[in-house]
Parts: structure tokens; sequence; C-alpha cells
């Protein structure tokens, strides 16, 4: 009985604690209906309330920093020549001809022209970004912007229009330094300390299209651009959007620091396609501390022409990989030459800093000013060696001059496992010097490496060369020596560089 009792005791309880669970269960289901159909019982959320973590945003900083981004407006005038020849005259006109004294008056109809025959005034308006870096006024923006400009305006984010005045320009570089005349106590912004990492946020304001303050945010996408601009490219390239009217206008790190100055786009189109190039901010500092000093910028000069290393040259030279910049024509009188620096020679690094490529030597060697003594590490005749060079001033124009050396052969000679005919330099009225290409074999070992008919082989192998008698003994010397390529400097036209010709049938 006992026993029955308990079996039952126990059948109750379980019924009662199922029936607690259903009756949970249903009024879960009820309770959630009418919260659903009433909504009296429980809350439904609002996904739009603010959530207790902040979200991430760039208005604060550009908040702070757009005051110092300006418009900068330009009237420009560009002296052009008259069209025609004969001072502006039709082509073929003649001072017999009946018509000759009307168009010496009044120009080609349709056509720009000055009664006095004299160079025409070509006037325009031009406008970019710019941002001040003092409370005194002074502006950055691009040289292309401010370019043969008579008249400048800088407009302030809050629409105020001051005059100002062109302080200097690099066109190297596509940098201006302006400052305006009728003002003071201006917002500013500094230049980055730090150098951007690629992956790094940055944010492009300016001035697109004319549309006033705009601002596009984006990551650094690679640095170290060459997009043949000049010859110290070395650009951030940037994802930010950026379109025409962009230029002079600063790009900012999260942080509100100018990373860059933004000068050039990639675009088949003339709108953005995502890629814009903008010039470091260690760059711009340097250039504008130089503008603002002096109006100019007074780069160091080493008095090089210089090439890339190869991985065939730099095993032809002995170097364990392709690295430096290799001198093909010290220039005259030039501090490289006072050095004792030579054609061959590869310039290994500055002042204890390795010297990627022959881009890379011209930044560093612009970087320093004129009369700074640096020291140079060259690669020669398989080891290294060290010399002091006094840098000069960067000259706006530079020559080489080649030295002369008698040639003794008279005649044409056949080097068929290379595909070369070549003959005396003075003898084909190709210099005083040298081994002139007549022929070439289009399928052979020296077109494929570059080399063209006219091409005068000044040097092969370390030895210069008098004539074609030299260059066969050079390569015959090479293979010899188990080379696998033979280096050879080489002069088309008014340039000279080297390369590595391959020895062997």
């Amino acid at each position: 009985m006992l026993r029955t009792s308990n079996k039952s005791a126990t059948s109750r309880v379980k019924a009662l604690l199922l029936g607690s669970v259903f009756a949970l269960a249903l009024g879960g289901i009820v309770a959630g209906e009418t919260a659903f159909i009433f909504g009296n019982t429980a809350q439904a959320q609002n996904l739009s309330e603010p959530q207790s973590q902040p979200v991430f945003s760039f208005a604060d900083m550009v908040q702070r920093v757009q005051p110092a981004v300006v418009s900068i407006r330009v009237k420009t005038d560009e002296t052009v020549a008259q069209r025609g020849d004969n001072d502006g005259l039709p082509p073929g006109l003649t001072p017999d001809s009946p018509f000759y004294d009307f168009f010496k008056r009044f120009g080609m109809p349709g056509m720009p022209g000055n009664r006095n025959g004299g160079p025409q005034h070509r006037y325009g308006m031009a406008q970019g970004s710019g941002f001040f870096i003092s409370a005194d006024g002074y502006v950055v923006t691009n040289n292309h912007v401010v370019e043969n400009a008579t008249d400048v305006k800088v407009v302030t984010d809050n629409g105020t229009e001051h005059a100002a005045k062109v302080i200097g320009t690099d066109p190297k570089t596509d940098l201006a330094l302006v400052k305006v005349t009728d003002g003071k106590d201006f917002p500013h912004v500094s230049f980055a300390a730090n150098e951007s990492r690629v992956g790094d946020w940055v944010v492009a304001v300016g001035n697109p299209f004319g549309l006033g303050g705009t601002v596009t945010a984006g990551i650094i996408s690679a640095r170290g651009r060459d997009i043949g601009a000049g010859p110290y490219d070395d650009f951030l390239q940037i994802d930010a959007p950026i379109n025409k009217g962009n230029s002079g206008g600063p790009a900012f790190n999260a942080g509100g620091e100018v990373i860059g100055v933004n000068t050039a786009i990639y675009s088949p189109s003339g709108g953005s396609v995502g890629i814009g190039f903008a010039i470091p901010a260690r760059t711009a500092q340097q250039v504008v501390a130089s503008l603002m000093e002096s109006g100019k910028v007074v780069r160091g000069w080493l008095g090089v022409q210089i090439q890339p290393v190869t991985e065939e040259i730099a095993s032809s030279i002995g170097l364990d990989k392709a690295r430096g910049a290799m001198v093909t024509e010290p220039q005259d009188n030039s501090p490289a030459a006072k050095a004792g620096i030579k054609s061959g020679d590869t310039i290994l690094s500055v002042n204890g800093q390795d010297v990627e490529d022959a881009k890379d030597l011209a930044r560093k060697i612009a970087a320093y000013p004129p009369k700074t003594t640096v020291d140079v590490t060259l690669w020669r005749d398989g080891k290294e060696k060290a010399v002091k060079v006094d840098l000069g001033e960067l000259p706006n124009e530079q020559a080489a001059n080649a030295q002369s050396n008698d040639s003794g052969d008279t005649d044409h000679t056949s080097l068929g496992d290379y595909g070369l005919t070549l003959a005396p330099a003075d003898a084909a009225g190709a210099g005083d010097r040298g081994a002139v290409i007549t022929d070439l074999d289009p399928n052979g070992k020296a077109a494929d490496r570059g080399l063209k008919e006219g091409d005068v082989i000044l040097e092969a192998g370390g030895q210069t060369i008098a004539g074609p008698h030299d260059v066969s003994k050079a390569l015959t010397a090479a293979e010899k020596a188990g080379k696998k390529a033979i280096l050879l400097r080489v002069k088309s036209g008014d340039s000279v560089r080297f390369l590595a010709l391959p020895l062997g049938k």
C-alpha cells in the first residue's frame, strides 16, 4: 500500500510539473501575442536608438580643420606666339601681295592677333585648393594652380575673399607658396611629423569643380609612386576621391595632420576612378621652408648622369643584388668629377643611407643644401670605396661633355654571335671615340637588349673602346673569364647608359 501511495504521489508531482511547464509555455506565447498585437505588455526595440558604444566618424576632425582649407582663384596670362609664319601672317603671303597690308594691320580673321605683329596674351581663369600653414596667411598649393598668375584670390571656408601674392613656386615638385596680403590670425594646420603607412586613413578636403568645401575619405593605397611627373616623384597613392579643383588641397590623417598635398589623379575619363596622388608631407615641408626663406628652392647637386641597376648589370659587376644607382657619365667640373667619381661606379649609399635606385639617389642629393659635404659609398672594381663630395648648387640646365680618344680601326667588324656589325665611330661620323653599330640583326642578342643602329659602344667590360677591335677583344676576355654577361657603356643620341650583354653562343 505504501508503494502504491508513493507511486501515485510521484505521478501527481510529475503531472503538476508538466502542467506548470505547459502553462508557462502557453503563457509566454499568449504574452508574446499580446505584446505584438496590443503593445502594452512588452516594449518593441527601436533599432535607431543611440547605442552605448560610440560610432567612428571623421566629423569632429573635419569640423576642426576645414576652416584652414581654402579655394584659390587665379587670373592667368600666358604669352603665346602668333599663329602662322611670317609674324602671324598667312603662310605664303609676301610683301608684294595686295592683301599684305590688310593682314599686317588687322591679323588673320578668326585668329588671335595684334596689329603690331608682336606676341599674344592669352588670358584665362583657373581655380584650385590650398591650405593655411601659418596664422599670418601663408598658403600651400600646387604650382600648376598659380602658374602664370597675374591675380590671385584666396577664398576662405566662410566665403571671405582675400587678395594674395605668389611667394615662390617649384615646378619640379609642383608646389607653390602663396601669401594673403589683407588679413591675419588665420586658422591653420600642420604637417604630420610621422611617416604615413599603407592602409592608414586619409581624408581629402578641397574645392572640386568649384563646388566649395568638399570632404572625401579613403586609405593610403600605396607609397613611393613614380608617375613620370618629375625627377623627384615619390607620391602617396590614395583612394579618397579627388577631382579637378582638388589640386593643392590637403590630405589629412585621422588626427587632422596634413600627410600630403593632392596634386594628380589617374583618370581615363577625367573624373575620379579612385586613384589619386599626393605629395608627401616631408617633401612639401622641405620645399615650403625653402620657398618661405628665399622664394625659390635650392637643391644640392652631385653632377652625374645615372641609371638603374638591373639584375644583369649587378651580376656583371659583382654586386649581390640590383641596388644603387650606376653612374653613366660624371659632368665636367662637377662635384662628382672633382671627388673622383667615374663612369661605371655604382653609388650604394649617401651619408650611410642606402640608395635604392636612381630616383632615390636624386631625391637624397636634392634634400641637402649646396656646399654640404656628404659621404658617398661606391661600388668599383668589385669592392666598396668611400669618397667625400662637396655638393654644388643644382643648375637649371645640365650638360655632359664627352672626352675624346683616337681610333686606330678603319674597317668594319662583324660579331655574328651577337648580331652586331661595328665600325670606328670617327670614320662613320658618330663621334671621336668608340665603335658605332652600323648593322644589327633584329633577332640577335644585341637587339634583344635594346641596342640599335647608330648606338656607339664607349666601354666594354670596364675598358675604353677605341674601335671595333677593342669590343671583340673585351668579349673574348670576358668569355674566357667565365662571365655570363659583359657590361657595355653605350651612347644613344645625347644620352649615355650601361647595359649587360649576355655572353656565349
